[in-house]
């Protein structure tokens, strides 16, 4: 099947690109990787009226910065850049890691974290490490811009708060918790994740663990924070006991697909068993 007709339109600068999509009034699509837009254009599940072309504007949506504490990614930042940035893999190990689970060097050479955080998919590695790294994504208009906490910017499968003359600049991230862990279960290599795990904390001289944060993926219409199973490893020690509880409470923010790539109950069977195994790797290779 081919797409649907539709204006192209190749903007020079960012607010070009505003323009764009305000004039369009909610029916023009952004293109920046492609990886998710254009097969979704070709089985005509989006027939927007244009196609606003970003491709261009790499130097001013292209770039990582180093900005006092925070780390900053432009949008258009692809895959492969986050992968090899010495930036990254200093201030945002996690992130760097989680790159490596995205398809494969193709899909790494072209996707962009923007176009990873717009469509929103909820077994998304971008999105779920967006999430337990406290990321703010930055979205402007011809106002101007607004701040959205990635706690905030996911509203369901494939949808985002974003409004249609949105369009997402950059992701903003806090300094990184000094401990990372990622877990992936896919039913084949490159395929969509089943159930993804991410955790993260620093831990003290005494043991205690802070900024503790849990996330999950695939197991609800969107990535999900599991703030209570985080509230009780705060402050606390990691015993098994503790860990076990946290698992079980992970269990609150589970409200599992029944898909093509697993059943809901396989999916919520899964989630304790990888939250304990995470979490216990986690506390050894601090120990270590």
């Amino acid at each position: 099947m081919k797409a649907a007709p539709f204006e192209y339109v190749k903007p020079a600068t960012v607010d070009e690109a505003l323009l764009a999509l305000d004039e369009h009034l909610g029916m023009a699509r952004v293109l920046a990787g492609g990886q998710s837009l254009v097969p979704m254009l070709g089985m005509r599940l989006m027939r927007p009226s244009a196609l606003v072309d970003i491709n261009g504007l790499g130097e001013e949506l292209g770039q990582i910065e180093a900005r006092g504490a925070e780390t900053v990614i432009g949008a258009l930042v692809r895959y492969a850049d986050i992968e090899t940035s010495p930036v990254v893999s200093e201030r945002l190990p996690l992130l760097r890691h989680v790159v490596r689970f995205i398809g494969d060097r193709q899909v790494r050479n072209r996707g962009t974290i923007g176009g990873a955080l717009a469509q929103a998919d909820p077994t998304g590695e971008m999105a779920l490490a967006c999430l337990v790294l406290d990321a703010t994504i930055v979205a402007c208009t011809l106002e101007g811009e607004r701040d959205i906490p990635a706690a905030e910017f996911f509203a369901g499968s494939y949808a985002s708060v974003l409004e249609a003359e949105e369009l997402l600049v950059a992701v903003r991230f806090p300094p990184a918790p000094d401990h990372c862990r990622f877990f992936e279960r896919g039913r084949k290599h490159n395929d969509f994740a089943v159930l993804s795990v991410a955790a993260a904390g620093s831990v003290g001289e005494d043991g205690a663990w802070t900024g503790v944060r849990l996330a999950l993926g695939g197991v609800n219409d969107r990535p999900m924070l599991a703030a209570a199973a985080a509230a009780a490893l705060e402050g606390r020690r990691w015993d098994d006991d503790v860990i076990d509880h946290a698992a079980a409470l992970a269990m609150e923010v589970v409200d599992a697909p029944d898909d093509v790539r697993a059943g809901a109950a396989y999916r919520e069977h899964l989630v304790p068993i990888h939250v304990r195994r995470v979490l216990r790797e986690l506390a050894h290779r601090e120990r270590r």
